[in-house]
C-alpha cells in the first residue's frame, strides 16, 4: 500500500502544504512562522539557549531541512527561534567546528556542501558492511533482539504512513545501528559508525522522493522477513541491496539539487 505524502523540499526547507502555522505555545514550546517562503514549524525545547539552538540547527542540517550548500538565512532563523543574531552566530561557529557549516567572511554562512564522489565511495564500502552485518545479525539474533527490531519496524511504518520524515529518518538510523550491534563484531561496528556518520545528510535527501521512500519501507519489510526466518544469506543480500539502492538515490538527489546547492563537484 502506498501512503500519500504532502510537502516539498525547497531551498533547504521542508515546507508544509495546505496548512497555516501561527505563533502559539505548545506545552512551553514555541511554534513560529518563517517570514520567507511558506510556514514551517520548529519546536524549541526548554534547554539552555545555546544548547537548544545548536541542537535544533544540527537536526535541520542533518535531515536536510537546511539543504547542503544552501545559504543560511539568519533573519529567518532569528525569527523562527525568537532570538537575536548573537546567539545564532555563536551556534553557527559550533556547527562550523563540526564541519556542518561554512563561515564565509562578509558573505554569510552556508550549509557545508556534500562531495558526491566521496559519498559514492563511502556507499560502496557501506554495501559490504551492511552485507556482513546482515549475515552476522541473522546468525546471532534471538527472540529479544527480534522483538526489539519488530517494535522499531512498526514505528518506522507508522511514521511513513503519517508522512513524518524526520522521525522516520531517526528510527531508520536506529534500526540499522541495532542490526550492526547484533552482529557482535566491534571492528565492524566501529567502521560502520564512522562511515554512517559521514552519510547522514546524503541519506536524508532520499526520503524527499516519495517513490524511493515507499521502496525503502518495502525493503525494510523484506529485511525483517529474512531476519524472522534467520536466513543468513537472504538477510545479507537484502541489506546490501537496500544500501546500494539508497546510495544510488542519494547520489541522484545530490545531482538534482538546485544550482548553488549541495555538491562541491557535479557528477555524471
Amino acid at each position: 500500500m502506498k501512503y500519500p505524502v504532502s510537502g516539498t523540499l525547497h531551498s533547504g526547507r521542508y515546507l508544509a502544504n495546505d496548512r497555516d502555522v501561527r505563533l502559539k505555545r505548545v506545552r512551553g514550546a514555541k511554534v513560529r512562522k518563517i517570514s520567507t517562503g511558506r510556514p514551517i514549524a520548529r519546536v524549541i525545547r526548554r534547554l539552555p539557549l545555546h544548547d537548544t539552538i545548536v541542537g535544533e540547527l544540527r537536526v535541520m542540517i542533518q535531515t536536510s531541512e537546511l539543504a547542503p550548500g544552501s545559504k543560511i538565512n539568519e533573519a529567518a532563523l532569528c525569527e523562527t527561534f525568537d532570538i537575536s543574531r548573537t546567539p545564532l552566530r555563536e551556534a553557527l561557529k559550533v556547527l562550523a567546528s563540526e564541519g556542518l557549516v561554512e563561515l564565509r567572511p562578509h558573505r554569510g554562512a552556508i550549509v557545508a556542501p556534500i562531495d558526491p564522489a566521496e559519498i559514492g565511495h563511502i556507499f560502496q564500502l557501506m554495501d559490504a558492511l551492511e552485507r556482513l552485518a546482515g549475515e552476522l545479525a541473522a546468525a546471532n539474533i534471538g527472540p529479544a533482539e527480534l522483538a526489539e527490531l519488530e517494535e522499531l519496524h512498526a514505528q518506522l511504518v507508522a511514521f511513513h504512513r503519517a508522512g513524518k520524515r524526520n522521525e522516520y529518518f531517526l528510527v531508520n538510523r536506529q534500526i540499522h545501528a541495532r542490526l550492526v550491534a547484533f552482529a557482535a563484531n566491534p571492528a565492524l561496528e566501529a567502521t560502520y559508525t564512522t562511515c554512517s556518520t559521514k552519510l547522514v545528510r546524503a541519506r536524508s535527501l532520499v526520503n524527499y522522493d516519495a517513490k524511493r521512500w515507499q521502496e525503502s519501507v518495502e525493503e525494510h519489510e523484506a529485511i525483517m522477513a529474512a531476519l524472522r526466518k534467520r536466513d543468513v544469506g537472504l538477510a545479507a543480500e537484502r541489506l546490501a541491496e537496500h544500501s546500494r539502492k539508497t546510495g544510488d538515490a542519494a547520489i541522484d538527489a545530490l545531482r538534482r539539487l538546485p544550482v548553488g546547492d549541495g555538491a562541491r563537484h557535479r557528477v555524471g
